[in-house]
This record gives C-alpha cells, structure tokens and sequence, in this order.
C-alpha cells in the first residue's frame, strides 16, 4: 500500500487554535473570570468615550476662536504700512496662487460714545477697523464670521458705522443712532494743551449706526467697530494702510509668502513694507491653546493608564490559574510564543471591543452634542426639582454651558479625523501591550514541575 504523503506544517504559519484558546479564557466560566474581562472592556470604552468627547467640544471652541481671529482680526498675511497708490501691486498679489483675497484696512483705537442726542457721554475704549465698502463680497470669510443682529453691513457711506452686539448693548445703541468716535492722537493734545478742544471730535467723528453685528468672540463684540476706509484716513496716515491677504490653505504659507515677497521685490517699493503671517501675530495666543489641548489630553489619557494596569494585573493572574493548561500545552508542542500570543490576543479582543464600544457612542454624541446637553440637562433639572420639592423650596436651573458664565450661543463641536483614529489607536493597544507585558511570567512556567505536581 502506498503511504499517504504527510500533511506539511509551515513552520511561520500562526495557530489556529491561539484564537480559540484566547475567546475560551475571555469567556471563562466563573465571576471572577467574568469580571476580569468585563471590567477593562467598560474601562477602555469609558476612557474612548470621555476623551473623544472632551476634545471634540475642545476642538470647538479652539478653532472657532481661531477661525474668528484669522478672518475678522489678523489674516494670514499682514502686509503692514503699504503705500495706498500702489494697488496695482494688490492685483498682482490677488493673482498669486493660493490666495483668496486681498483687502486693504486700516486700524484706529480711541473711545467711542453717543452722541450728544442719545444723553449718554460716557466714553468706551474701541477699535475702529476701517474696510473697503465691497470687502463682503470679495472676502467670504469674514462674511461667514459676521452676524447681523439689527441693520444691514453698510459701510459704502463715510459716516455710517457697525457695532459689536456688546458694545452697543453697554452704549444703549441702535440702527439710526450717532455714535462720536475720539482717535488717540486727537485726546493727546488735550491732555498736554489746557487749551485744546474740551473733547477732540466734531461733527466729522460722527457716524450713524448701520448695523449691529455678533462674532462669537467677546474681544470682538465688545471693542470693536467697522467703518468705511476712507472715513479713518483722517485719523491716520492717508498715504498708507494694511493688507490682509486670506489663503485657500492657511498650513501652505511659506510657498505663498515666497511668492508675496517675490511681487513686492519686483514692484520697486520705495520702501520695502513688513509681511508677517498669521503665525507671527498670535503665537502666544495659540500656543497656550496648544498646550492646553496637550494637557487635556494626557489627563483624560490617565484612564487608559489605569485601565492597563488593570488589564496587566488580570492577565498575570489568569497566567496563575491556568498554570495546568499551559503545561499542558506546552508539554504537546506549543512553544513559548505561542503561549504568548494566546494573551496578547486576549488584549487585543479586549482593546477592540472596549475601542469599539465607546468610539461609535461618543461619535454619535459628538454630531450631535447640542441634544445630548439638553437631554442631560433636563434630567439633571428633573433630579433637582424633585429634590426641591421633598424640601419643600425652589430648585436652581442647572445648565452645563451657562450664558451668564460662558460667552456661547451654542455648545460648539469639531471632529478631527486623527485625532479620532489616535484615541482609539491609544485605547485599543494601551490593553493589547498591557497583555503582551504581562504573559511575561509564561516564560516562568516548567512543564515537566507542572504536570509532575499534578
């Protein structure tokens, strides 16, 4: 009889039976091997859930401040004192590859008041920034950034005006009213000159409120105002104002202001302006939101921490209590690795199920954060009332982003896809490695002293 040709084993070819093996031991019979896997599982969700949560809102209110400062205030590139006869080299600039818009501003700070007819003469400190009648319509940014609360964005006249939401609310202000605008540099010869004006203005400082408008950004809505560009040459250098430049990618800017530069080489300046980027103007600003997001992030990542100290302790122990198995498995030819791989693989249908389990809820949570705060609210205020009336007294409304604290319309929300891939990466092999660590002690099991004790 001929004999059967014998069934080759690759020697690199992973066990079927490691898999096997290791959804036995997650589904071992008992409370405490139960627990042992359940309770890392519910760890590892919770910490996927809390941190992909608390950056999301994070990332929110981060990049809408960011957003707002970049298209209302400072652009991504600045081209400081620009010679105003000189916009054919603004065209040339506008064609520039990567570039949206340009707009030309200047900026003037003083204080701001009504008018002798409004009864009100108490002076607040403003910015006027002083824009190109059309900027709406060549700038979409800060056309996105700008709400309309009362009026329309009317700057064409020289005499009209648009105020912040909070300065107008602080002056008593509405659409028609005459606000009276004081530069800097006409109270300075009031103070040194007894002799001077009482109040440095005039009827050309007088404008008419256009609009009043509400950024979000409380710095903004509270300080400053918008005129039309002509109307604050008079209280700066005529000859002169600032270029915004906007970008289709505000990460691509060293390619663009190569180019920048290059156009203005070119266009023989008589004086060659400053450029500076969006970078240069708010570095400590955005630094320190940098390092709070970093921060945030290893705090919150504490609970990955526990949760694979906890996951390293219940594998070591279940290594001890499959001590006989292990011998036994060894003793028929299952090596070292292989013993290890069975726990690893253990961590690894842990992390998954825990990643998975609190990934899928906090993204759902994310998109739609706005009912997830009212539903917790109301049950937080149901609580409360209940607990008021068996008091007998008034309960407090409770709310977790309150307007009379934060400066909010709405609990904002921005997922970055990364970031979401790097929690979940982070949840999912902090248990795998924490199992690796921990079928260490395999290595400390002899089979011939095992099986002999039994």
């Amino acid at each position: 009889m001929k004999e059967k040709p014998k069934k080759t084993v690759k020697k690199n070819e992973f066990p079927s039976w490691i898999g096997f093996v290791a959804f036995r031991y997650i589904r071992g019979k008992g409370r405490r091997s139960s627990a042992s896997s359940t309770l890392p599982v519910l760890g590892i969700a919770v910490g996927v859930l809390a941190l992909t949560v608390i950056i999301a809102v994070m990332n929110g209110f981060q990049l809408g401040f960011i957003e707002t400062i970049l298209e209302v205030s400072s652009y991504h590139i600045r081209i400081d004192v620009f010679p105003a006869d000189r916009t054919d080299v603004l065209e040339r600039i506008e064609q520039v590859s990567g570039v949206v818009s340009v707009t030309p501003f200047r900026e003037v700070k003083g204080l701001l008041r009504r008018g002798v007819e409004g009864g009100n003469r108490r002076p607040d400190l403003a910015v006027l920034r002083a824009l190109p009648a059309d900027v709406l319509s060549k700038d979409r940014g800060i056309a996105s950034k700008l709400a309309l609360e009362q009026g329309a964005f009317d700057i064409d006249r020289q005499n009209t005006i648009l105020l912040g939401a909070e300065a107008a609310a602080r002056t008593g202000a509405r659409t028609g009213d005459r606000m009276e605008f004081i530069s800097i540099a006409s109270i300075l010869p009031v103070v040194n000159d007894a002799s001077a004006g009482e109040d440095g203005g005039g009827e050309d400082s007088l404008f008419t409120v256009a609009g009043i408008f509400r950024t979000g950004f409380y710095e903004y809505d509270t300080g400053w105002a918008f005129v039309n560009i002509g109307a604050a040459a008079k209280y700066t250098d005529g000859a002169s104002f600032t270029v915004g430049i906007k970008l289709k990618n505000r990460w691509n800017l060293d390619e663009v202001l190569e180019q920048v530069n290059r156009v203005i080489v070119e266009s023989g300046l008589d004086s060659r302006p400053r450029v500076s980027t969006w970078r240069d103007y708010n570095k400590a600003f955005f630094g320190a939101l940098r390092t709070e997001k970093l921060l945030m992030f290893v705090l919150v990542g504490l609970i990955f921490i526990v949760v694979a100290l906890n996951i390293f302790q219940g594998q070591r122990r279940i290594v001890l209590e499959k001590r006989e198995e292990i011998g036994l498995l060894r003793s028929v030819g299952a090596s070292e690795l292989d013993i290890r791989c069975v726990f690893a693989f253990n961590g690894i249908i842990i992390g998954l199920a825990g990643a998975l389990s609190g990934m899928i809820p906090a993204l759902l949570i994310s998109t739609h954060i706005k009912q997830f705060f009212t539903l917790l609210e109301t049950a937080v205020n149901f609580v409360l009332n209940a607990l008021a009336v068996i008091r007998g007294g008034d309960g407090d409304a409770f709310s977790v982003f309150s307007p009379a604290i934060f400066y909010i319309k709405e609990i904002p929300s921005r997922i970055i896809p990364h970031e979401v891939v790097l929690i979940f990466l982070f949840g999912f092999l902090s248990a795998a490695a924490a199992a690796w660590l921990a079928s260490k002690k395999v290595s400390a099991i002899k089979p011939a002293e095992v099986l002999r004790d039994e």
